[in-house]
């Protein structure tokens, strides 16, 4: 099945077609590697971000001190979500680093939505995690009241190119957390974005797994805490069954899968919210790992089709796929399994589909597009391609600015400006 695309992806790419035309992007160019690898990525990086942000019409942050509560706001797309005005708080705490400020985006509770816009950046103040740059929004529609559909899904993607190409952030720090309602969201798409992700810290939430991988969060520290007497919408159970997912990936690949999740000891929906970002902001994101897994699996209706660096070109069903990648020493191995959930128990109280085996069955047929560079393979060297145990490729790769454009096109993320890719069928 070929892949869908997200009215998002469709505007973004419309966009990023309107400033790529010229020599700069049909030009064949070949680098050899090392330096001019570096200096090409460099030259690429900083046309593209420029043309980037001189098109962008959105307003951006201030970079005033987060206590002085400047706001702004953007308009979500008609076709996603009708009349819906996002506002943000934004502000800066400490110093900023050489490196770019630690982003924080913040998602508040599904009370009364000023209220908890207002409480957002009250408590968000007063966390111990300076320097840091913090976005905390307000959900558009108290009728509309999640924070992972098509809607919103635009605004992060937005805000993760934007912030970005901004100069402003430091590309290896972006955290995401959110407490209640935005504790669901923040798992939901702490899976769904975690290789934008230096961290994520759901609170007082806890998502069942089908929706939220955490076989995602390879690479992506993640903290989830919630009072072990929430018994609302079985949210300590919840949280208890993440937990102990993330502890069996761990001990299947050590070091891959740092986390920590708790039950706040007597605590019910309110927990000790001071606990998440200290932690957080000790982990940095790893942009080019040389090993992760992904389960590319549908959010409202839309699949990213693109994580770390492998694209989707096709897939052979509609439902979800799981890969497993790994690359040493030019060779990388791929495991392509379409994947199946059977419910195995069901919270009778709450009505909630709490435990599921996950059964996966190698996939027949696909095509991907793998992106690679000097950190993941010797680009003098031919690279060896596997899938499924099979080997699909074997050949030398050049450097070329057409990837680097594809890779911008893709992430608009500057610790990802692949120098060259290679497509493999099976």
């Amino acid at each position: 099945m070929k892949r869908s695309t997200s009215p998002w992806t469709q505007a973004i790419r419309l966009t990023v077609a309107s400033l790529v035309i010229g020599p700069l992007c049909i030009s064949s160019a070949i680098a050899s590697p090392g330096r001019s690898t570096e200096r090409l990525r460099r030259n690429v990086w900083n046309e593209w971000r420029a043309q980037y942000i001189a098109n962008d019409t959105l307003p951006w942050t201030t970079l005033d001190s987060l206590t002085a509560a400047k706001t702004f706001v953007w308009h979500l797309p008609e076709a996603l979500e009708a009349e819906a005005d996002m506002s943000f708080y934004s502000g800066v705490k400490g110093d900023r680093p050489d490196s770019g400020w630690p982003l924080f985006l913040y998602l508040h509770g599904s009370g009364p939505r000023n209220l908890e816009w207002a409480t957002g950046l009250r408590i968000c103040s007063l966390f111990d995690d300076a320097p840091a740059l913090y976005f905390i929004p307000r959900i558009p529609r108290e009728d509309h009241y999640r924070w992972y559909p098509q809607s919103k899904q635009w605004a992060w993607e937005h805000l993760l190119r934007r912030a970005f190409a901004s100069g402003d952030v430091d590309p290896a720090r972006i955290y995401l957390f959110g407490i209640s309602e935005g504790g669901y969201g923040g798992q939901r798409l702490a899976s769904f974005y975690a290789d934008y992700l230096a961290g994520a810290g759901p609170m007082a939430g806890g998502e069942p797994l089908r929706n939220a991988p955490p076989e995602n969060l390879s690479n992506t520290a993640f903290s989830l805490v919630t009072g072990e007497n929430d018994y609302m919408f079985f949210r300590y159970g919840l949280t208890e069954e993440t937990g102990k997912a993330l502890d069996s990936l761990q001990t299947l690949y050590p070091n891959e899968y740092v986390h920590r999740v708790m039950l706040e000891e007597g605590k019910g929906h309110a927990i000790d919210y001071r606990v998440t970002t200290p932690w957080l902001k000790q982990h940095v994101r790893h942009a080019q790992p040389h090993s992760f897994r992904w389960e590319n699996y549908e959010m409202d209706g839309v699949k990213r089709n693109a994580f770390y660096n492998l694209e989707v070109l096709e897939e052979q069903a509609a439902g979800r796929t799981a890969y497993d990648f790994r690359v040493e020493s030019n060779h990388i191995e791929l495991k392509v399994d379409t994947v199946c959930y059977t419910t195995t128990f069901t919270d009778p109280r709450w009505g909630i589909e709490m435990v599921f085996h996950r059964e996966l069955s190698p996939a027949s047929h696909g095509s991907i597009r793998i992106y690679l560079s000097e950190e993941l393979i010797n680009l003098d060297r031919p690279v060896t391609v596997c899938v499924n145990g099979k080997e699909v490729a074997h050949q030398r790769l050049h450097v070329h600015r057409e990837a680097m454009w594809k890779s911008l096109d893709l992430f608009g993320d500057p610790l990802r400006i692949f120098p060259t890719y290679i497509d493999v069928t099976w």
